[in-house]
C-alpha cells in the first residue's frame, strides 16, 4: 500500500516537473536577447547585385602609364630637382619655296615628324650673342652683310642672309665677356631643303682659338675640313635651326666659331642667325 503511495507521488512530481520545463524554455530563449530588445522576424535574404559587364569593370580600370610617359615623369623630375626650366625659343616661319632638292646624303638624321620640344636650361637664360660683334674668313661677302648674324633675324626672306665663298668658310661671334653656354642654334639656309657639309662649331676664349678650344659639334664625316674626323650627323636645314645643347659639357667661353663647306644645292656657305644661349660667367 505505502509503495503504490509513493510511485503515485513520484509519477505527478514528474508530470509537474514537465509542465514546469515547458514553461520555462520560452522565457530563457527571450532572455539571451538582452532586456531593451524586442525580437523581430528576421529579414528576407538580400538580393546580391548583379554582375556589372565585363567591359565596364576593363574601363573602370585605369591604365598602366606608357614608358615613355614615365620616361618624361622622371626627366621633368630631374630637370626640376636640378632648377632647369624649359626655353621657348621665338622661331621664324616655314618657308620651303622652289623643286626640292635632292638631300640623300650619307650619315642623315631622320627629321623628328614633329616639332622640337624647347630645350631646358637655368632660369634667366638669354641670347648671348644677340647684337654682338661678328667676324668671318670671308671679309667681302657675296651677298648681305656680317652683322646679320646676331640681328636677331631668322627668317629666310632676302635681305636676312650673308652668303660666303666657296670652300671651308667660317664666323666667329665674340660673345664680348667669359660665358656660361648651355644651348647653340645655328640657320644657315632654311629658304630651301639643304644639307650642310662639314659644320663644325667650336668655343674658345680667345680670338685665334688657342685657349681652351671646345668642339662641340662636328659632322665632317672624312676630316675634310681638319678638325678629326665627326660623328654627329648630318642634318636638314628647317626654320627651327640646328639646336647643339651642350648643358651637359660645363662650356664656358667668349669666343663661338661656326665653320661649313658647301652644300647640297652649290658649293657656296650661308648664314641667317647664330644664337648662343647662356649667362654671362660668374
Amino acid at each position: 500500500m505505502m509503495k503504490k503511495e509513493l510511485g503515485s507521488v513520484v509519477k505527478v512530481a514528474l508530470c509537474v516537473l514537465f509542465v514546469l520545463s515547458l514553461c520555462l524554455l520560452p522565457s530563457c530563449k527571450k532572455s539571451d536577447s538582452g532586456p531593451d530588445e524586442v525580437s523581430q522576424p528576421a529579414p528576407p535574404p538580400a538580393t546580391p547585385p548583379a554582375a556589372e559587364p565585363a567591359q565596364e569593370q576593363v574601363a573602370a580600370t585605369p591604365a598602366a602609364p606608357k614608358a615613355t610617359d614615365a620616361a618624361k615623369t622622371v626627366a621633368d623630375a630631374a630637370a626640376n630637382a636640378a632648377g632647369l626650366v624649359p626655353f621657348e625659343m621665338e622661331l621664324p616661319k616655314p618657308m620651303f619655296v622652289g623643286t626640292p632638292q635632292d638631300t640623300r646624303v650619307p650619315n642623315l638624321e631622320k627629321p623628328l615628324g614633329h616639332a622640337r620640344p624647347p630645350f631646358l636650361a637655368p632660369p634667366g637664360t638669354k641670347n648671348l650673342a644677340l647684337g654682338k660683334p661678328v667676324t668671318s674668313s670671308d671679309e667681302e661677302p657675296i651677298i648681305g652683310e656680317i652683322d646679320y648674324i646676331t640681328d636677331g633675324d631668322m627668317e629666310a626672306a632676302d635681305g636676312s642672309y650673308v652668303e660666303l665663298g666657296p670652300f671651308v668658310q667660317h664666323v666667329t661671334v665674340d660673345l664680348e665677356a667669359m660665358s656660361e653656354i648651355y644651348a647653340i642654334v645655328v640657320w644657315h639656309y632654311h629658304k630651301q631643303a639643304r644639307v650642310y657639309f662639314d659644320v663644325v662649331v667650336q668655343v674658345a676664349e680667345d680670338p685665334d682659338f688657342i685657349t681652351n678650344v671646345q668642339t662641340v659639334f662636328n659632322n665632317d664625316i672624312d676630316n675634310s675640313a681638319g678638325f678629326g674626323v665627326g660623328t654627329d650627323k648630318h642634318y636638314s636645314e628647317t626654320n627651327e635651326g640646328k639646336l647643339i645643347y651642350v648643358l651637359d659639357k660645363n662650356v664656358k667661353a667668349r669666343y663661338v666659331r661656326f665653320y661649313s663647306n658647301g652644300n647640297t644645292s652649290n658649293d657656296l656657305n650661308h648664314y641667317i642667325e647664330a644664337a648662343v644661349f647662356g649667362k654671362p660667367a660668374s
